[in-house]
C-alpha cells in the first residue's frame, strides 16, 4: 500500500533541534578525525619551513615571516592543540581496546577529558616553550 502521509513527516533535520542530543563520544570521535587531517597540514607546513631553510637565506626569511606572524602563531598554536587531542584520542582508544571505560558515561567523561586535557596541555606547551 501506498503512503499517503508522505509529504506531512518532519525532515531529518528537525530531528537534529528537537529530538537528537548529540554525544560527545561522537563528538571526540569526529574531532579526531578532524585533528589528525590538520596535523598532516601542520605537517607540511613545517616542511615547508625546512625545505626554505636549505633554500637559502632570502626564502628562508619570507616562509619564517609568514609561519611567525600572528596569523601564522594561532595556526601553530591550534596545531599544538590539535596534536595533543590526536593523542589524547590514540591513548582513549588503547584504552577501549583493551576493553576498559566502555560504559556510556566513562566514555563520555574520557571526551571531556580530551578537551580540557588538550586544553591545558597547549597552555602548558605554549607558556614553556
Amino acid at each position: 500500500m501506498a503512503d499517503v502521509n508522505r509529504g506531512n513527516r518532519p525532515l531529518s533535520p528537525f530531528m537534529f533541534v528537537k529530538y537528537y542530543r548529540l554525544q560527545m563520544t561522537a563528538l571526540s570521535s569526529v574531532m579526531v578525525r578532524i585533528t589528525g587531517n590538520a596535523l598532516i597540514a601542520a605537517a607540511f607546513l613545517s616542511v615547508w619551513w625546512l625545505i626554505a631553510a636549505a633554500a637559502g637565506p632570502e626564502y628562508y626569511e619570507f616562509v619564517n615571516g609568514l609561519i611567525t606572524c600572528w596569523l601564522g602563531d594561532i595556526i601553530m598554536f591550534l596545531s599544538v592543540w590539535a596534536l595533543w587531542y590526536h593523542l589524547g584520542g590514540g591513548l582513549r582508544h588503547l584504552i577501549w581496546d583493551a576493553g576498559y571505560c566502555l560504559d556510556v558515561d566513562i566514555s563520555e567523561k574520557m571526551g571531556w577529558a580530551m578537551f580540557i586535557g588538550a586544553t591545558v596541555l597547549t597552555i602548558f606547551t605554549a607558556l614553556v616553550v
